[in-house]
Parts: C-alpha cells; structure tokens; sequence
C-alpha cells in the first residue's frame, strides 16, 4: 500500500483496542462512510496497547498477544489497511506481519533503535511530531527513517507543549514539513489534548477538532487523523477527545470540501 495522492487519507479507529465488539462496531461505521465517499483513503488505526498513559488509573488496551489477531481478523473482514503503535524494536516485525503502517508515538519518535526497526520492515511508518519538537527538528527524524531504508514516511503533526497541561498547533508545520515529506498528516484530536489536566489523566477540547482540522487542510496536510468511538465519553482513555463515529460522516464530508480547494488551488 502507498499513499494516493488523488485521494483524501484518514486515518480513524478508537483510541485503544478495548474489545473485538468495539473495533469491528467502529469499522462497520467506517466501512459506510467510506462506501460514501470515494474520494477518501481510509486506514483503520486502534492502540493494541497505550504505553504512555498519564498514570495507572488509564486504560491501556488489550496488548499484543490479544489485540492484534483481533486486528489481523478485522483487516481481513473490512479489507481495511490497517495501523497501530509500535513502542518497542522488538515488536515492529510482528506487527508489521499484520499492519501496513507502523505508527511511531510522538514520546518516542527521536528513539533510534526503534525508527530503525520500523523502517527496515519494509512498511509505511508513520512518525508523530514529539510536542518537545519545533517542525523543522523533524527533518532529522525523518533523516534516519531514510537511512534506514524506510520505503515511506508519513510525518503527522499533534501539537506542541504550550506551558502546563495544554497544546498549540502551529500551521506553519505543515509546509515545513512538506520540504522534508510528501505526505504530511494532521493528527486532530490528539492536538486538542490537555495533557495531564484530570487529575493524572489527560482532558480535551473536541469542540475544537474540526476547526484545526480545516485549518491544516487549508496550510498543506495532505492526511488527517481522528479517533474515532461509538460512546467516546465511556473510552478507557482519551474520552475527552474522541469523536463519534455516527458523526463522523458529517466532518469527513466537510474536510472533503475543503481538501478540494486546497488541490485546486495547488494544481
């Protein structure tokens, strides 16, 4: 799989592979919506395991050895290509026997050993901008990506540390991004985080997620992501930022509209 240009990429999926139910619920709405709108590339993402939560009161997902035949089952099922996280070298081979992207969290995007292990699985990585990160850092990061001999680097900007407990999203990433990659992804609702501010848990800001979203189609992202849920404010982890898929249809249409602009003004 690579990405197609002439299309729209989305990346969507809960948050965390909670239960078969939940992922193959969410993949059915999916499905419709890509049915829909053939204008789109649609790639399924949830987190087999969400190693970087706040503290031991979040949810974490059902692991490796659970999740991913569950992953593996739903691809095959949906004809879905299909994404998680990869936080260790020694995962990546497994999962890249069942993903067609491998997706680098943004704490760990500057890890050596693992941008080496993705790569050299031969698969699409997708590597988040860390919010310690200015845009123009991740040229480096994507410099080893490249040596490492990955095929194809998706850079996916999620916001920037802004004092406590909160994130900005710089527009300027985009076409800085797009000197160093062809394909730049913005990661809507992990963007409209507030890291921390529960009480150990993250919070968000959702209101706001389709507004950046527009706004990064309008600066150069050529891919959005969202996590997407059936009951997003029951999610074992980011509640406060998921989407609901029954509306997802809706934003997706109204991303369309402004992805086309942008390529007509490009072309």
């Amino acid at each position: 799989m690579l990405f197609n240009r002439e299309k729209l990429l989305i990346i969507a999926g809960p948050c965390a592979l909670e239960s078969e139910e939940l992922v193959f619920e969410v993949a059915h709405y999916l499905e419709k919506i890509r049915e829909r709108f053939p204008e789109i590339q649609l790639i399924f993402k949830t987190s087999l395991d969400k190693a970087n939560r706040s503290s031991m009161a979040s949810g974490r997902g059902m692991g490796m050895e659970k999740g991913l035949p569950i992953l593996e089952k739903l691809k095959n099922h949906y004809s879905f290509p299909v994404t998680t996280d990869v936080h260790l070298p020694e995962q990546a081979v497994e999962v890249a026997g069942v993903c067609d992207v491998l997706q680098v969290p943004a704490f760990l995007c500057r890890q050596t050993d693992l941008l080496r292990a993705v790569a050299e699985t031969g698969r699409i990585v997708s590597v988040k901008k860390g919010q310690f990160l200015s845009p123009d850092e991740m040229q480096h990061v994507i410099g080893k990506l490249a040596h490492f001999g990955a095929k194809e680097i998706w850079p996916m900007e999620r916001g920037t540390t802004f004092g406590y407990n909160n994130l900005v999203v710089d527009m300027r990433s985009f076409p800085i991004m797009r000197r160093f990659s062809s394909v730049v992804i913005f990661d809507g609702t992990h963007s409209v985080q507030l890291p921390g501010a529960g009480d150990g848990k993250t919070m968000g800001q959702r209101e706001f997620v389709e507004h950046l979203a527009y706004a990064a189609l309008a600066a150069g992202a050529n891919g959005l992501f969202f996590e997407t849920h059936t009951h997003p404010d029951q999610a074992i982890c980011d509640a406060a930022n998921q989407l609901d898929v029954h509306d997802f249809d809706r934003i997706v249409e109204r991303c369309l509209k402004f992805w086309e602009i942008r390529k007509d003004l490009e072309s």
